[in-house]
């Protein structure tokens, strides 16, 4: 699991080595955060074959902003994409436009949408430099099972009321370091959602906590994509076993591997980012979503 003295090395070698990704800044907040009505901004130009905008609407907790970007034409199943503790950035914007290319919707989520909005952080150089723990902290304490189960489900009724968005196929979701739990929650909230990926997510297993993610398997229709980190892996050697068990008690379908990176490995803008693993990582999400969500 990612925790501060992991991001402080990461953010050594990212000030000296700066080669994960060139920022854009102003563009790149304005894409994330313009909206003036319940679910449309101008759209951006973007990838050739997509659009893109920033989003906007109401949650029973305030109003979530977000990155949607989609195929320009046809009707796709829907995705969830929940951020590390870095939040919304040009980082996941790119993963999402990267799966909306293979033929998905996708609503990458500003998680910290009830204190701030838009991008906070350009990576996780720009975290550690702004006091990113401590600036987060509050927010993410609000980030509840419940508080995301009530999100998961109100995003996942948005979805399906935008065009393009198809409801005869089931909605998928993915997320990254904290936002690994997030998808068993949200997979717990709605029978929408038929497919759920975790990459080195963190507290999946929580033992007699009834809302630990391994614990909730039961309560969803989803099948299971659950990647961890081999260093991870190295800290918790029980997480996998656990979790293989809980779902085969829950008769849910899941890969549940142990994968060659290191917590990260699937970030481009994290100095863990390991591209061979990356692409084991995203071949294994679209076969996911390829079985779950026809």
């Amino acid at each position: 699991m990612c925790d501060e003295s992991k991001l402080e090395a990461w953010a050594r070698e990212a000030i000296s080595r700066r080669q994960f990704g060139a920022l854009t800044g102003a563009a790149a907040l304005a894409a994330c955060t313009a909206g003036t009505s319940e679910s449309r901004a101008e759209t951006k130009p973007g990838i050739p074959g997509l659009k893109e905008q920033g989003v906007n609407f109401e949650t029973a907790d305030g109003r979530l902003d977000g990155f949607f970007v989609q195929p320009a034409k046809g009707s796709h199943a829907g995705v969830i994409l929940w951020p590390d503790i870095a939040g919304i950035r040009e980082a996941k914007r790119n993963i999402a436009r990267t799966l909306a290319s293979n033929g998905y919707a996708v609503l990458v989520v500003n998680p910290y949408y009830r204190d701030v909005t838009g991008e906070q952080f350009a990576d996780f150089a720009a975290f550690i430099a702004d006091g990113g723990f401590q600036k987060v902290g509050p927010w993410r304490a609000k980030l509840t099972p419940e508080a995301i189960m009530r999100d998961a489900k109100t995003i996942a009724e948005w979805l399906d009321r935008q065009e393009g968005v198809s409801q005869a196929h089931g909605i998928g979701t993915q997320g990254y370091c904290m936002g690994g739990p997030f998808t068993v929650w949200s997979a717990a909230a709605t029978p929408r959602i038929k497919a759920a990926a975790s990459f080195h997510g963190g507290g999946l297993v929580r033992p007699g906590n009834p809302m630990s993610p391994a614990a909730l398997l039961g309560k969803t229709e989803a099948r299971y994509l659950i990647a961890i980190a081999r260093d991870d892996d190295a800290k918790a050697p029980g997480d996998k076993d656990a979790l293989r068990e809980a779902a085969k008690a829950a008769n849910r379908p899941a890969k549940i591997d142990v994968y060659a990176g290191d917590h990260g490995w699937m970030v481009p803008d994290s100095p863990a980012y390991n591209p061979a693993a990356a692409a084991e990582g995203e071949a294994d999400l679209l076969a996911l979503y390829k079985a779950a969500l026809a």
